[in-house]
């Protein structure tokens, strides 16, 4: 594979040719990756036909500083790179497929007479993974199953040789009982254990076929020899077969080896459902949420999830049944949408699966809705509020020994925290520490800003703070002509508080209420918003001090190299040429020469 950089102007230079293209913004963040049959038409599409895009994709492109490309072979092999690189990445503007499950696997370890057992954890070197698993239950069906039918051990013991020569083992209740044959003493060949664990494996395959001709073969073969109780036992493990065989079965046997993917769709949301089927037994089965970004058709969205399914459960099919007939068809993957038969028939299976998903997601959309209803109504009736508090601010300082004193309002809409409405705020009119005056402060410029521009107040107001605090922004309120024109309350840490204006006792709410937890959520998201702003205003005025105790370097200096490189490490690291583009040659030698005298200081 060949890779090369573009600026988005050039984007008619890209090569006519199969590949993968990566956006990155001016921050050098990788914000999309996209796959192509032709480089040069796909990504010139972007630049072209924007009067057709949606908003996202016109912001997108708008982002673009940088344009990287990879050739591949095929587009086959676009969309395998293409998915690689959207799982390790996940870029801001790509289809998020909604997966943060930790799914199961059943481990054949690397050792002298290996065992099965699951585990949640892959590291390869332990040996050979089977799943995942979607569901717990099916994988302890297939183990059970393993075990009735082969003698694997279940110890822990190291049966390297050497160690079983030693004959420190003795046999436990496992092999009384018949579960296992004893190798840790000697009494079973590895090389017969390996034959019943490759049967096993077969089986975790989903390859029935093959313990089945086994074990028809075996029991004829005792017949043959007049050993009618070991045909038995076998006859009993193949109809043990066959039973959990007819319990998975749900099409022809004939049909082999196969996936199933379907896909059902909203405007910002798709449902798809992926079966693996092998000899007409289902053997996985899973349903995934993905979110769009862009605007995906619906081809782009069943491919995402196609390929991301196939390689998470380590699909060999020979193959593919979908629901959506592909515009662009891939050569390489062998796709079909059926119209009639058995395997019509499993379309149908599989859709009915992602519309009940898409019913359920919507189902607990819809009961999370009702919960965050039910907790502001709640509010509204435990603070006798005369409406639903469905827009609450909360304000809160910070100051240590009144040095940098800062605070903070938090917004929650709905129960929820909207952060796009957060403010921070630098005190302006208070000397030294008091948390009175600099409350009264930030809630007079908050509300009187709200007033001027004409926006709406919100429907409750939360102090940080027992009655000093609330008196003071009641005092804020009063003068502003706003006092009575929304709630207003102050919650002390201690006891959790309720302080109303004018009354001398608080209110307590019961402490496993909802609606007393939703105002202690907003009272700690105030709280951690104005902490973590008072320290990066520390941070800055730490290193501001020692900037303009150097001859040359002002206030309005400092401020300059503080808005452009954000922290006081990047300034730190800045070099000459960078300085120089901010606070011109003279200051910028200045700073350098200052840094170099001060090293490990």
């Amino acid at each position: 594979m060949q890779s090369s950089s573009f600026l988005p102007e050039d984007h008619l230079k890209l090569p006519d040719h199969p590949g993968v293209y990566k956006y990155f913004n001016g921050e050098n963040e990788l914000i999309y990756v996209g796959k192509a049959k032709s480089l040069k038409k796909r990504v010139s599409s972007y630049f072209n036909k924007l009067s057709g895009s949606n908003l996202k994709t016109r912001r997108m492109v708008k982002e673009i500083s940088r344009i990287e490309i990879t050739l591949v072979n095929s587009e086959l092999d676009a969309l395998l790179l293409e998915n690689n690189l959207i799982k390790k990445v996940q870029p801001k503007y790509n289809i998020l497929l909604r997966d943060d499950k930790t799914y199961p696997y059943l481990l054949v370890t690397k050792e002298n007479f290996p065992r099965i057992f699951q585990t949640r954890k892959l590291i390869p070197k332990r040996g050979t993974y089977f799943g995942p698993f979607a569901s717990v239950k099916a994988m302890n069906n297939v183990l059970d199953l393993i075990r009735e039918l082969f003698t694997i051990r279940t110890c822990k013991l190291d049966l390297s040789p050497y160690k079983v020569a030693e004959s420190n083992y003795k046999v436990c209740l496992e092999y009384h009982i018949g579960n296992c044959q004893g190798p840790c003493v000697g009494f079973q060949k590895e090389a017969d254990y390996l034959k019943d664990l490759e049967h096993a494996k077969h089986i975790l395959k989903g390859n029935l076929g093959l313990a089945k001709n086994y074990f028809k073969q075996e029991m004829q073969a005792f017949a043959e020899n007049l050993q009618f109780e070991k045909a038995q036992r076998m006859k009993d493990k193949l109809d043990l077969l066959e039973k959990y065989q007819a319990k998975s079965l749900i099409t022809n046997p004939s049909i082999s080896n196969l996936d199933v993917c379907t896909l059902v769709a909203d405007e910002k949301t798709a449902y798809v459902n992926y079966m693996r089927v092998k000899n007409g037994a289902m053997i996985t089965s899973k349903n995934v949420e993905l979110k769009k970004r862009l605007d995906e058709s619906e081809e782009e969205l069943l491919l995402t999830a196609l390929v991301r399914l196939q390689d998470q459960f380590q699909s060999d099919a020979e193959e593919t049944l979908i629901n959506i007939t592909l515009e662009n068809p891939i050569e390489g993957l062998n796709i079909s949408v059926p119209k009639i038969g058995d395997k019509k028939k499993l379309i149908e299976l599989s859709l009915k699966n992602a519309l009940y998903y898409k019913k359920e997601k919507a189902l607990l959309q819809g009961l999370n809705q009702d919960k965050k209803d039910r907790v502001i109504k709640q509010l509204q009736q435990d603070l006798s509020l005369p409406e639903i508090p469905d827009h609450i601010e909360c304000f809160d300082n910070s100051n240590i020994q009144g040095t940098s004193p800062v605070a903070s309002m938090v917004c929650f809409l709905n129960g929820k925290p909207a952060i796009k409405e957060y403010r921070h705020f630098h005190i302006k009119t208070v000397q030294g520490p008091n948390d009175f005056a600099s409350m009264k402060e930030i809630v007079t410029r908050r509300y009187k800003r709200l007033e001027e521009e004409g926006k709406p107040f919100p429907k409750l107001v939360v102090i940080d703070g027992g009655k000093g605090q609330l008196s003071s922004a009641v005092e804020a309120l009063q003068e502003l002509g706003l006092y009575g024109k929304m709630p207003i309350i102050g919650i002390a840490k201690r006891l959790e508080e309720i302080y109303f204006p004018g009354d001398s006792y608080p209110i307590h709410i019961d402490k496993k209420s909802e609606s007393l937890k939703l105002l202690q959520r907003i009272r700690d998201e105030a709280h951690r918003f104005a902490i973590t702003f008072h320290r990066k205003v520390r941070s800055r005025n730490a290193f501001g001090t020692q900037l303009t105790a150097i001859p040359g370097i002002g206030e309005n200096t400092a401020d300059k190299m503080l808005k452009h490189f954000k922290s006081v490490k990047k300034i730190k690291e800045a070099s000459l040429e960078e300085l120089t583009e901010v606070i011109g040659a003279s200051k910028a030698k200045t700073l350098i020469d200052w840094k170099e005298k001060n090293k490990g200081a």
